[in-house]
């Protein structure tokens, strides 16, 4: 069985000529192979660490799992996706939910891993019976739609918890994340929110030592003085040592609120696989399924010893199109590196020590971004929100998920906020589209514009094939 492990060395193993790509079962010398895997921690490491401390979770087992995950990955698509898969920021809504309703560490991963249950057998479904499965019951209008309602949903967390702390640090960490993400190019564009990170540390430390102690509130809610940066947790932490693990538990509201996430994650997945594919020249169309059962079996292993769930990163591909080296090698070396840092309480320490003003400056635009996604899906798919089928269930639902409105069952049960949203999306859409006219009734390509592809006869065939 070919699990994908072996790699040919790609010319001299040095650099790639002029216009050629390292492709996936390809590698260059293991120095330089290491060296990227390297480069591609780096590149998801603002993410991919700030989302767990944003869900309360550990950021040693968040790492270390990310490594596990991507292993789990690239053996079950046997290679041909080069990926790296971190912590999904879809879910931190999803937590300060379940928190704010009383929930632990345990509730939150419980229900998450309910979620990679759900991703898992999604990807089953696409593998049997194709994409338009995702199509039929997810159009881009309902994607789109409950991407945005997720991110947005997120904009009082930001506004009450993290800004609060230390307005004008957030500020400029805002305005020097903004300027990286726009002013830089290639490969340091892609670690924009790592830099905008590093400057917020630098900034507090600044901070402290011309103005001394600030006076405000703390992630507990008590306004007290304190420090910007304290680092007194990192010298207490061990050089070497496992991360706390725990057992999940599990609550229906908590599901509930989690589930939607799943429409997001098959999202993030399907333009992924499409994105690498048009990046390697090879028709990945037949691994899409396999994609998105691996980030759900990898997210349930991760949250079932208590870890945050995963799914495929952008700020990868642009490490891959901007070294043109696709090869899998590079992120085998990637995961050895995370599960190395994983094993590090003092790598974690300084981690969990990101100031309050810190997060709220990166929050500002990293929340934005998740929501405005859910735009682009419809600009890709070419959603017209002239059309009332497509506007009034989506008006309706982002509006519930972002003011959080509540509908209220018994004493003991009711819908808000993100779950109540998405069912008023999906559920309000297909009703709609049952009683509407004829001429309201179009076809929209699948999720995003690249994907229209999946399932489409070739000329000369009356069947379906894997792609054009």
């Amino acid at each position: 069985m070919d699990l994908g492990v072996r790699w040919k060395l790609h010319g001299d193993g040095r650099t790639p000529a002029p216009g050629a790509v390292v492709r996936p079962d390809e590698r260059l010398s293991w120095p330089r192979t290491f060296g990227l895997g390297a480069q591609h921690v780096v590149a998801m490491f603002g993410a991919s660490f700030v989302a767990p401390v944003l869900m309360g979770l550990d950021p040693n087992l968040a790492i270390m799992m990310s490594g596990v995950a991507t292993v789990i990955f690239l053996l079950s698509t046997r290679g041909r996706v080069p990926s790296y898969l971190g912590c999904s920021l879809s879910f931190v809504g999803v937590a300060a939910v379940i928190r704010a309703q009383g929930g632990t560490s345990a509730t939150v991963t419980g229900a998450v891993f309910v979620v990679g249950v759900a991703l898992f057998l999604v990807g089953l479904a696409v593998q049997k019976f194709g994409a338009r499965i995702i199509h039929a019951v997810m159009p881009p209008i309902v994607t789109g739609a409950v991407v945005m309602l997720i991110g947005f949903n997120l904009a009082p967390v930001t506004a009450s918890t993290y800004w609060p702390q230390d307005q004008w640090t957030a500020l400029l960490v805002m305005l020097f994340t903004g300027l990286a993400v726009v002013c830089l190019r290639g490969f340091w564009s892609r670690i924009a929110i790592f830099l905008g990170l590093l400057f917020g540390y630098g900034i507090s430390w600044l901070f402290d030592r011309v103005f001394g102690r600030i006076h405000s509130v703390t992630g507990g809610g008590q306004a007290t003085d304190h420090w910007r940066l304290d680092l007194s947790g990192v010298g207490k932490a061990e050089w070497v040592g496992l991360p706390s693990f725990h057992a999940p538990s599990f609550q229906w509201s908590a599901i509930l609120v989690a589930l939607p996430v799943v429409i997001a994650l098959v999202a993030e997945n399907a333009g992924h696989v499409k994105a690498v594919g048009e990046m390697t020249g090879d028709n990945l169309d037949d691994k899409l399924g396999v994609a998105i059962s691996a980030d759900g079996a990898a997210s349930m292993l991760s949250t079932a010893v208590g870890g945050p769930p995963n799914t495929t990163y952008s700020e990868n591909i642009g490490v891959m199109a901007a070294t043109r080296v696709y090869s899998t090698a590079a992120y085998w070396a990637a995961a050895c590196f995370a599960l190395l840092f994983g094993l590090c309480p003092k790598f974690g320490a300084i981690v969990a020590a990101i100031p309050g003003g810190v997060l709220g400056g990166i929050t500002v635009i990293l929340y934005g971004m998740i929501g405005l996604l859910g735009a682009q899906i419809w600009i890709n798919s070419k959603v017209d929100l002239r059309n009332p089928l497509n506007l009034v269930p989506a008006a309706a639902g982002i509006i519930i998920g972002v003011g959080n409105v509540s509908l209220k069952f018994s004493e003991n049960f009711s819908l808000s906020g993100i779950a109540l949203g998405t069912i008023v999306v999906i559920t309000g859409y297909h009703a709609l589209r049952a009683m509407a006219p004829a001429h309201l009734k179009t076809q929209e390509p699948l999720l995003d514009e690249g994907t229209s592809t999946y399932d489409e006869p070739s000329p000369g065939e009356g069947g379906r094939s894997a792609g054009a």
